[in-house]
């Protein structure tokens, strides 16, 4: 049974529903977070086979880190990007970290108000510093 990726526009949670071939499209979707109705269908990421050196290549006009720490917009867009170049999945919550960042939240924030978010191995604002 595939799944199929929203967002709620309420809440602005990620969220996948599975469902089979016959239920999409009849089956009304519902958040699982605050149960609005009021979602959206993400369209997965679309992969392209490039060599190691041809991602490398395109991440070299990242070239000023030090100016990162103190534009969280610019480590949005640049771990997007980063991101993008792996060509994995990297899964929700690296998704709406990005969105908060490039949304101007500072790490810090996003720490605190996600605070489950890296799992207890190290803090999301200290690896940024």
């Amino acid at each position: 049974m595939p799944y199929y990726p929203y967002r709620c526009l309420d809440c602005r949670k990620r969220f996948d529903i599975f469902m089979s071939y016959s239920e999409y499209g009849t089956q009304p979707v519902a958040c699982p977070h605050c149960q609005s109705q009021n979602v959206q269908r993400r369209i997965n990421r679309v992969r392209f086979a490039r060599s190691e050196d041809s991602r490398l290549e395109n991440l070299s006009d990242i070239d000023d880190f030090d100016g990162l720490e103190k534009d969280p917009r610019a480590l949005g867009r640049m771990m997007r990007k980063m991101g993008q170049e792996m060509g994995e999945e990297v899964g929700p919550e690296f998704d709406e970290v990005i969105d908060r960042l490039e949304a101007g939240q500072s790490p810090e924030e996003i720490e605190s108000e996600l605070p489950d978010l890296g799992g207890g191995e190290s803090d999301f604002a200290d690896s940024y510093e």
